[in-house]
C-alpha cells in the first residue's frame, strides 16, 4: 500500500469510506513509519517491538528453507521471543490472528507458539480462512477457473475476524487483522471493478491500472468496514482501540504480476517497496478509541514507527512491561492521546539486497537513519551518503551532506555501530549501486 493511497490520505480517485469514516473517529498520522520496507521484517517489528534485523530478518521468510539460507533469513520468528500477542495472552486476553502471517513456512511453528488462541492463516502453518465463514462452506482453494478467489480471501479474512468479535465479545480480546489486499497479484471480480468502470476511456475499453487497484483497495474497505461494523454492534465501541496500517510501500510496476494494477500512490514521496526512500517505508497510520482518544484530527508532527507499536499497546492495556523484553521502540501513547513531541529513539533500517526498480530515483543506499529532522542514507561502504531534511524536503531531493558535514558524520558513526551489532547474513555485492532495468513492454 501507498502512503496516499487513501482518500482520507488526499487520493481523490479511490472509495475508501469506512476507513475514511474510521479516520475522522481518530487520529491520521502522517509520519508514521514501517521498520522494513518488504512484508515479513516490518511485521517482526509489530510484533516484537524490535528492529527486524536484531532477529536476522532482512528479507522476505520464505517457504523455501534454500531462499532463506541465502539470504541469511532464519526459517521462522524464534517462538521464545516475547511477542505482543504472548505477552496479552499471559495477561489474560484472548488473542487471534487472522491473514496473512509470513513469518515462518508451513512447515514450522504455527501461530499458536507465539500465545496466539485462535487463527487462520495464509502463509505460514495451520488452519486457512474459509473453511467456513458466514455465508457457508468456503473452499481452501480456487475452484476449476475461479479466477477471482484472491480478490475474496479478505472476506473470508473478514469473516473469521468476525467470528472471534463475537465469540470472545464479552472479555478482553486483542486481534491481529492481516489482509492480502492490495498485495499482487490483484484479480477483482466484476462486481468489484463495477464501480470503477468511469476511469476507462470510451475509446480504450480495456481495464486501466488504476481501476484494478482501486478496485481492490475498496474491497479491503469493504471488509473492513464489516468488522468495525461488529464492533460498533456488540457495544465494544468505546471499549476497543483500531489501528489501520500497512507493512511497506507499492510495489514496481515492472514486475509481471504488477503490470496491470501498480496504480498505487506514495503521495509525495520517492521510493517504493524494498527502498528505503520515504515511499518505501512511510505508511498511513489511523489510530481510534472512541471517547478515549481525540477525534478527526491530524498529527504531521510526531514521529512513529512500528517498533513503538508493542510498548504503546502494552501502556494503553495497562499491562505492565515484562522485565524480560526491552523494545527498541517506544511508549507514544502520549502522542496518541493528543499530544504531539519529538521522539526520543532513533529510527534504524537496513535493506541488505538489491532490487530493480522502476526508476533510478527510487533506489536507495541500503542503509538509513532518523533522527529529528534528518533523515542520513549510507551504502554498506560508505561510499554513498545523502543526508535529507525531511520537514522540509519530504521528497528526499536536496542532499545536504556537504552544507552539514558534522551532522552526516555523527549519524553516519551512529548507523555504522547499530549496524555493526546485527547478526551476521549475506550481503547482495552489488548492494547500493544504481542498477535499474527498463520496464518490461505492457502487452498489446
Amino acid at each position: 500500500m501507498g502512503w496516499g493511497d487513501l482518500n482520507s490520505y488526499g487520493n481523490s480517485f479511490v472509495r475508501t469510506p469506512n476507513l475514511d469514516n474510521l479516520a475522522h473517529r481518530g487520529t491520521r498520522y502522517t509520519q508514521f513509519y514501517v521498520a522494513s520496507p518488504v512484508c515479513s521484517p516490518t511485521r517482526v517489528s509489530f510484533m516484537t517491538g524490535h528492529f527486524p534485523a536484531r532477529h536476522g530478518f532482512h528479507y522476505v521468510c520464505a517457504h523455501a528453507t534454500a531462499s532463506n539460507k541465502k539470504h541469511g533469513v532464519p526459517n521462522w520468528l524464534p517462538p521464545f521471543v516475547p511477542t505482543i500477542t504472548s505477552i496479552l495472552k499471559n495477561a489474560g486476553y484472548a488473542t487471534g490472528h487472522f491473514g496473512k502471517w509470513h513469518l515462518g513456512s508451513k512447515k514450522f511453528p504455527s501461530p499458536g507458539a507465539y500465545g496466539i488462541d485462535d487463527h487462520r492463516i495464509l502463509g505460514g502453518p495451520g488452519p486457512r480462512p474459509g473453511l467456513v465463514g458466514s455465508a457457508g462452506v468456503r473452499w481452501l482453494t480456487p475452484a476449476p477457473g475461479e479466477r477471482n478467489w484472491d480478490a475474496n480471501r479478505v472476506e473470508y479474512i473478514a469473516d473469521e475476524a468476525i467470528r472471534f468479535i463475537e465469540a470472545n465479545k464479552n472479555s478482553p480480546f486483542y486481534l491481529n487483522v492481516w489482509t492480502i489486499l492490495p498485495h499482487a497479484v490483484l484479480l477483482p471480480t466484476d462486481e468489484q471493478l463495477a464501480q470503477y468502470r468511469n476511469m476507462r476511456r470510451p475509446d480504450i475499453p480495456h481495464m486501466s491500472p488504476r481501476e484494478v487497484y482501486h478496485a481492490s483497495l475498496t474491497a479491503l474497505d469493504t471488509a473492513m468496514g464489516r468488522i468495525i461494523d461488529k464492533i460498533d454492534s456488540s457495544g465494544l465501541s468505546d471499549k476497543t482501540l483500531i489501528l489501520f496500517s500497512s507493512d511497506n510501500g507499492p510495489e514496481r510496476r515492472s514486475l509481471s504480476v504488477t503490470a496491470h494494477s501498480a496504480a498505487a500512490s506514495t503521495g509525495p514521496f520517492r521510493g517504493q517497496k524494498s527502498s528505503l526512500y520515504e515511499g518505501g517505508v512511510r505508511m498511513p497510520l489511523i489510530v481510534t478509541w472512541p471517547g478515549r482518544l481525540p477525534a478527526n484530527r491530524v498529527d504531521d508532527s510526531s514521529v512513529v514507527s512500528s517498533v513503538d507499536y508493542l510498548p504503546t499497546i502494552l501502556k494503553l492495556a495497562g499491562v505492565p512491561m515484562p522485565d524480560d523484553v526491552q523494545p527498541d521502540g517506544e511508549d507514544v501513547s502520549d502522542v496518541f492521546e493528543g499530544n504531539p513531541r519529538e521522539r526520543t529513539r532513533l529510527l534504524y533500517w537496513e535493506n541488505r539486497f538489491n532490487y530493480r526498480a522502476d526508476h533510478p530515483i527510487h533506489v536507495s543506499p541500503g542503509r538509513a537513519v532518523r533522527e529529528g529532522k534528518w533523515k542520513f542514507h549510507m551504502t554498506r561502504d560508505g561510499t554513498r551518503r545523502e543526508l535529507y531534511d525531511i520537514p522540509n524536503d519530504p521528497t528526499e531531493l536536496t542532499n545536504l551532506v556537504n552544507e552539514h558535514p558534522g551532522v552526516a558524520e555523527s549519524l553516519a558513526q551512529k548507523l555504522e555501530a547499530w549496524a555493526n551489532s546485527l547478526p551476521e547474513g549475506p550481503y547482495d555485492e552489488d548492494a547500493g549501486k544504481r542498477e535499474w532495468k527498463w520496464p518490461e513492454p505492457l502487452p498489446e
